[in-house]
């Protein structure tokens, strides 16, 4: 255990004094996991500093409105939602500071972090919530028309569209789920496919031909989107360089990416044990990494769920798990 009448010194930008507190953490990432372990290990009084990273809020504020967040029966706005829970975690003592962490060096104990200024930080332990980005097809009307009908997340906004007409971009397992999930709820779903056939398994790829609501465009991309105040329609080409290349119009309400999505975990190749994917690797049940007083949250970690509630669950884990680590000191 540490003295807790002890000041241990950090390096400049460090989180000072022990304050009778376990120990310093930092966290890396302002997602719903971030904020949640910092709300806890605050709680827990554990000297406490939260970087925000390149998006505070994370990718969440890329949305409008969340209505499957438990709490929250009429919804609440996506960046209402984060600016609440940083709130929060700031009432508990955690210290919020923008800045992205650049580099880990998880070698030597203090773990040794440096930011985009060029500070380097000293942390007993550290929990990584970076999350992860969806992946786009680059178009600049995706930017122009994210959340007026872009949308990367089926089960996040699907039920804004609602006996409308949507389309996914996409031809794998996550695309077939994704299409799956619409077609419950939308009049209309068509499927974007560049290739000439599915890339999804047996069981995804027979449960969206089967679909009577679903339709698959093989071998189409898309080139733009249009529409007044929000998306109206995409334009698209099939056989793209091909003698019969045709181009046409769709009318939809709704666009969704389903090509994936890429964890921000590229600070931490080499430090950590990452799966051929790019996610942290963590010992089942928990939050730890390879790496002991490591710890992982939200989607950085998580390939499979990618859900806001989800995140904040693994968010407390992961505090929990330091906390137990700094009582072991």
């Amino acid at each position: 255990m540490f003295n807790k009448d002890t000041n241990i010194p950090t390096k400049r930008g460090g989180l000072g004094r022990l304050e009778n507190g376990l120990g310093r953490l930092i966290i890396i990432g302002s997602g719903p996991a971030g904020y949640t372990a910092a709300i806890y290990a605050g709680r827990a009084n554990i000297k406490t500093a939260l970087y925000c990273g390149m998006q505070m809020g994370g990718q969440l504020t890329t949305t409008t409105i969340v209505e499957n967040f438990p709490g929250y029966p009429e919804g609440i706005d996506a960046n209402q939602m984060m600016m609440d829970l940083q709130t929060q975690a700031s009432r508990f003592g955690a210290e919020i500071r923008d800045g992205i962490i650049t580099k880990a060096d998880f070698s030597k104990r203090p773990f040794i972090l440096t930011t985009d200024r060029g500070e380097e930080l000293e942390a007993d332990s550290v929990i990584i919530a970076t999350g992860a980005s969806a992946k786009y097809l680059g178009l600049a009307d995706e930017e122009k028309y994210k959340g007026k009908g872009v949308s990367a997340c089926a089960t996040c906004d699907g039920f804004f569209y609602r006996k409308k007409t949507v389309a996914v971009v996409g031809g794998g397992d996550t695309a077939c789920e994704e299409a799956s999930y619409l077609a419950s709820l939308c009049e209309k779903v068509y499927m974007i496919v560049r290739k000439p056939y599915l890339r999804a398994s047996d069981i995804m790829k027979r449960r969206v031909e089967q679909a009577k609501n679903i339709e698959i465009l093989y071998e189409t991309n898309t080139l733009g989107l249009y529409g007044e105040q929000g998306i109206e329609g995409a334009h698209l080409i099939y056989r793209k360089g091909e003698a019969d290349e045709r181009k046409y119009d769709l009318p939809i309400n709704g666009f969704f990416l389903a090509i994936g999505h890429k964890p921000n975990t590229y600070v931490f190749k080499g430090q950590l044990e990452l799966d051929a994917q790019g996610y942290i690797v963590t010992k089942p049940g928990t939050t730890k990494t390879s790496v002991e007083g490591v710890f992982a949250a939200g989607d950085c970690a998580d390939p499979h769920y990618q859900q806001a509630v989800v995140a904040a669950g693994t968010g407390c884990m992961a505090a929990l798990d330091a906390q137990a680590y700094l009582q072991s000191l």
